[in-house]
């Protein structure tokens, strides 16, 4: 079993079939969705090659890298040949996917609830806990930072509004808005949402600092304090 083992392992292949090689020769561009994970992982199982099993994973999840990037480590070592240490580097390298994607080369000016729509969207839309952000904007409205301030669970999270009266004045904003998103896909506004709104644009005035909106994520949908008048 052991041969058969080590005749899975990527250094054994045929030169033309190592996709380490292949990213060497031709760049990662030209490398499929299957070969990449392979790199990632590094071997297979008994039964297949790390390519082999990439596909597998892959098919698994409808060789959607949306779905797999909601996978947990957990639920990825269910799979025969992914042990704890291949399993965190998939997460991570998906966490670095999101990353990517979230971050903008160029700073975007807030005109509309839709920008922050936009702004927020890569982060917030398909996620199966809540977070709660804050954009952080200058005189221009201009977006200069932005901060996941909580994370929770499905139901709710934890706001300190010191943290974020500090970040605001360490980045000498002028205005901030509100961001969280609801995994139950209910954009309405709980109490506790309401009652933290208020208590926010409170304090933010004693500061001189405008909250200009707050926005709930529901999926494709989403809610804002301002549109609605209530803010």
């Amino acid at each position: 079993m052991k041969n058969e083992k080590s005749n899975k392992s990527i250094k054994n292949w045929a030169e033309d079939d190592r996709p380490r090689e292949k990213l060497m020769k031709l760049g990662a561009r030209n490398l499929t969705d299957a070969e990449l994970l392979a790199i990632i992982i590094g071997s297979g199982n008994r039964k297949m090659s790390a390519v082999d099993l990439s596909r597998h994973i892959l098919e698994k999840m409808e060789n959607d890298l949306n779905v797999l990037a909601k996978k947990s480590y957990a639920e990825l070592m269910k799979y025969p040949g992914i042990g704890e240490a291949k399993a965190i580097s998939i997460v991570a390298a998906m966490e670095l996917i999101n990353r990517k994607k979230f971050e903008k080369k160029t700073k975007r000016k807030i005109t509309s609830s839709k920008d922050v729509y936009e702004e927020m969207y890569s982060r917030l839309s398909d996620l199966e806990h809540e977070e709660f952000w804050v954009l952080f904007l200058d005189r221009k409205n201009v977006v200069i930072y932005k901060k996941e301030i909580g994370k929770g669970g499905v139901s709710g999270t934890f706001v300190d509004p010191k943290m974020i009266f500090k970040i605001a004045l360490e980045h000498t904003a002028s205005s901030i808005i509100l961001v969280h998103n609801h995994p139950s896909g209910n954009v309405n506004p709980s109490a506790e949402d309401i009652n933290l709104t208020s208590k926010i644009k409170n304090a933010a005035g004693y500061l001189d600092i405008s909250l200009l909106d707050h926005i709930i994520f529901g999926g494709v949908e989403y809610f804002s304090f301002a549109d609605k008048g209530i803010l």
